[in-house]
């Protein structure tokens, strides 16, 4: 897994990501930092077994092609000393990895981190957990879905 800057052209795969519509989420990629999970999948010609896709002598077959797919993002920004992650989304492996960027960044400067997760969003919030986030109380109420605030304060 590869984690790079997310580019305008990511728009399309942030938005089925997020659930979003594709518009909004290039906004989010000219209006804050947002960094892309990239998984790498080998495809082979149509007369291969499928298995055959994940030989590591595929990408010498003339047949076999490679193909990047998004597979989790994270947007944030920085702003009274604490950084904000404003979206997050994708595997469970991606969404861990992601919320590493946002994190190195808040040490480095020594700020704190918070971010909102849907209550109901049982996955985001254990990956939340995972990276060192704690539960800080009840977030505001979005399209009528309860949130949870969430924080990481910087190492003394």
């Amino acid at each position: 897994m590869e984690i790079r800057d997310a580019v305008e052209a990511d728009a399309d795969a942030l938005a089925g990501i997020a659930d979003a519509p594709t518009d909004v989420m290039r906004n989010l990629v000219h209006d804050r930092t947002v960094h892309v999970a990239i998984e790498a999948r080998t495809e082979t010609g149509p007369n291969e077994d499928a298995d055959a896709a994940h030989d590591a002598n595929d990408l010498d077959r003339p047949d076999a092609t490679t193909e990047a797919s998004v597979v989790g993002f994270v947007s944030y920004d920085a702003r009274d000393r604490t950084v904000h992650v404003t979206q997050f989304g994708g595997t469970a492996d991606a969404v861990e990895r992601l919320l590493e960027e946002p994190l190195r960044f808040a040490r480095a400067e020594r700020m704190e981190t918070k971010l909102l997760v849907g209550a109901d969003d049982d996955e985001l919030r254990d990956a939340a957990e995972r990276v060192g986030f704690e539960e800080e109380k009840s977030g505001p109420v979005f399209d009528g879905q309860r949130t949870v605030r969430y924080r990481l304060r910087p190492a003394d």
